[in-house]
């Protein structure tokens, strides 16, 4: 599934370089080899989850604990200040609040909102590279449009810039400018401007990337390198990053042609960088013949090994009491990541009976709960996560190409209706295509169809009582989830366009089937008078509910082709113009005012499905600005009405937490956000 509710992602703690079956793992791991067993959902798909494609769940479990930066989040969901990496403060606030429109002001007041981040002097990379904050340059060329134009890197908003980030677009990338990063003169500071105050400001920290690994690999390096020669890279990729946007003297000026070759030799460094970023670390195996440079990190572990669809081994960090992150006061030596394209929940609740598996956090089932909950020796957790099921309808292009230039192959053995290969990128042409009235009158006819009280019954009263018979609440916002604090006033807001969905499944499929006759006259039962092609996991949960739709599409005279992929989230079907429906959960990682952004905006970094509304992103731009509780609720439920209008996606239910680990293991503290179990990984123990 995509991870990542906050754009700019790349930005937060997690390092933004490294950045099949269970019968595969080790046999009774416990405090015997100091060793914890992690089932994960999904397969890992790559390591480095800020380039576009890979932001998936698994990829940034296994990531979390390499990486360490100036902040975290703990499981009560307090966004934690890490003073083991530095500190950070606003060092300028004397910002006007013009309209986001009012780009002159903006421009004008460039540098009225400032905040100063320092890194905590004498903390060592895992290979023992001093970190600096020349490692903070590197978010900013991930993030800022401004600053890939004017470095001559290409345009991320044309899809042609050098670094294939997620990180672009947003509102880190609309209130910044290439220059926006200002190094300290001991190389321990930067100093961040923006042309307005941010009201996420303290979730778009700058996270520390290993540069001189970077500029290593880009040079074809395969080993480490001495400490010298680290921190002249260090050097050279500082000159590389200021010097890529330096601005040239006149062409009469004697310094013109000198200067004009330092500055493309610095774009020349930086594209080769972004080449390597952008691919070198797309892998899902690792061995002893792995480029150890692309393993560098500053977090309690490091990745010793990767099995494609298997696992991850990750051993403590030999730097790790001195990399950043808070102090470690677990005895765990060894993490391993078990993971597979799709898992059995049963077999997962089997594995942690038997002490096969350690610790798992995923879709909660009645089969797994019914195990876990009275297996003896395993400690069994029901609580709220911040996940939320959901369907999204294409009614364009996906933004991010798959195939020869994009961040994931075409996918193989995925055919059409004739027999021929898929071809993901070919425009789409289905029954949604745009905002006319035809395809919005489809696209609520196959979201009425949706039997979402029956699946939230059997996805959230049953998990914990097979027997319940009572009424499981359906999600009736895209903005704020049923255990956050607003989420009833939002819902109440926008009425207008919920209570359709409201009403009873047959007055639903009734209403459904007049939309469809309106532009198929012989609309009936079981014409399948349109094809509706649904993209799912292999989860049983979705092909239990892909069935219902069937059922259901059918009445209506829907006929829903369902397409089950065990590729669909790493391999980037998402992305695939093929399909019209997707049905996955979206994960929150952390808590922002602009979270939702990324995506609903026309080119926000999650919207794989074509939306394009001008009057949405005006709306969704108001995120961006200082609101008051009540004003921010009123921007939430304008913002609700137009998606619910468009009818682009359909929130089904939020997912209840059920999570279980060997009661052997301490210091197991469930969140709400993602990494659900593994946050802290310095304070496992046994």
């Amino acid at each position: 599934m995509k991870k990542n509710m906050i754009k700019g992602f790349a930005l937060v703690a997690v390092s933004v370089l490294g950045i099949t079956g269970l019968s595969l793992a080790p046999a009774n791991a416990s405090a015997s080899n100091k060793t914890v067993i992690v089932q994960e959902s999904n397969s890992l798909s790559g390591l480095n989850s800020a380039v576009v494609g890979k932001n998936v769940l698994t990829n940034s479990d296994v990531l979390s604990p390499t990486g360490a930066g100036f902040t975290y989040y703990n499981n009560k969901a307090q966004l934690v200040r890490n003073t083991a990496f530095g500190t950070f403060k606003i060092a300028k606030n004397t910002c006007n609040s013009p309209s986001t429109a009012d780009k002159a002001v903006l421009d004008a007041q460039f540098g009225c909102f400032k905040v100063i981040y320092t890194v905590k002097k004498g903390l060592k990379y895992s290979d023992g590279t001093l970190i600096t904050a020349q490692d903070l340059l590197l978010s900013h060329a991930i993030s800022s449009s401004d600053y890939s134009v004017r470095a001559g890197l290409g345009s991320p908003k044309a899809k042609t810039s050098k670094f294939n980030s997620a990180g672009y677009m947003g509102a880190y990338d609309d209130h910044t400018r290439a220059e926006s990063f200002d190094l300290s003169d001991d190389n321990f500071s930067v100093t961040v401007s923006y042309d307005a105050f941010q009201p996420d400001w303290q979730v778009f920290g700058p996270g520390p990337g290993a540069v001189h690994a970077l500029v290593g690999i880009a040079k074809g390096k395969k080993t480490f390198q001495t400490a010298r020669t680290n921190a002249s890279y260090k050097s050279l990729f500082e000159e590389a990053y200021f010097g890529s946007f330096a601005t040239l003297p006149a062409t009469n000026d004697p310094d013109y042609e000198d200067e004009l070759s330092a500055r493309e030799d610095a774009r020349s460094l930086m594209s080769k960088m972004a080449a390597k970023w952008s691919n070198s670390w797309n892998i899902t195996t690792v061995t002893a013949s792995t480029n150890p440079l692309l393993l560098i990190s500053n977090g309690p572990f490091i990745i010793k090994t990767c099995e494609t669809n298997s696992n991850c081994v990750l051993v403590k960090n030999p730097n790790g009491n001195i990399g950043g992150a808070p102090k470690t006061t677990g005895t765990v030596e060894k993490l391993i990541f078990k993971f597979s394209p799709e898992v059995d929940d049963a077999a997962v609740g089997q594995a942690i009976k038997a002490g096969t598996i350690d610790i798992y956090s995923g879709a909660a089932s009645s089969t797994f709960w019914a195990i876990v909950s009275s297996s003896p020796g395993v400690t069994p957790y029901k609580g709220s996560v911040l996940t939320y099921e959901h369907l999204d309808l294409r009614t364009g292009n996906s933004i991010y190409p798959l195939g020869e230039n994009g961040s994931d192959p075409l996918p193989q053995g995925l055919n059409d209706d004739n027999g021929d290969q898929v071809n993901c990128d070919a425009p789409y042409a289905g029954p949604f295509l745009g905002d006319g009235q035809k395809a919005k009158d489809l696209r609520k006819a196959f979201m009425l169809i949706v039997p979402r009280q029956t699946i939230a019954n059997n996805y959230i009263g049953k998990v914990f009582d097979t027997g319940f018979s009572g009424t499981s609440p359906t999600l009736d916002s895209l903005f704020s989830l049923t255990t956050e604090g607003d989420y009833s006033k939002v819902v109440a807001g926008s009425s207008v366009y919920v209570s359709d969905f409201k009403k009873d499944q047959a007055t639903r499929v009734a209403m459904a089937l007049a939309l469809v006759k309106k532009h198929y006259s012989n609309a009936a039962a079981g014409s399948n008078s349109f094809t509706v092609r649904l993209l799912t996991s292999p989860r049983a949960s979705r092909v239990d509910n892909a069935s219902l739709m069937i059922t259901e599409g059918a009445k209506a005279g829907i006929k829903v082709k369902h397409y089950e992929r065990g590729d669909w989230s790493g391999g980037g079907l998402l992305d695939c113009n093929f399909f019209d429906a997707a049905e996955f959960a979206w994960v929150k990682t952390g808590l922002s005012q602009t979270g939702t952004n990324p995506q609903y905006e026309s080119d926000g970094g999650n919207n794989s499905s074509g939306w394009n509304d001008p009057t949405l992103d005006g709306l969704l731009a108001q995120f961006e600005q200082l609101q008051s509780t009540t004003g921010l609720i009123t921007t939430k439920i304008n913002a609700e009405k137009r998606l619910w209008s468009n009818y682009y996606t359909l929130p089904m239910y939020q997912w209840p937490g059920a999570s279980a680990w060997n009661s052997d293991v301490k210091n197991v503290l469930p969140s709400p956000l993602a990494p659900n179990v593994t946050w802290n990984p310095w304070q496992l123990s046994f």
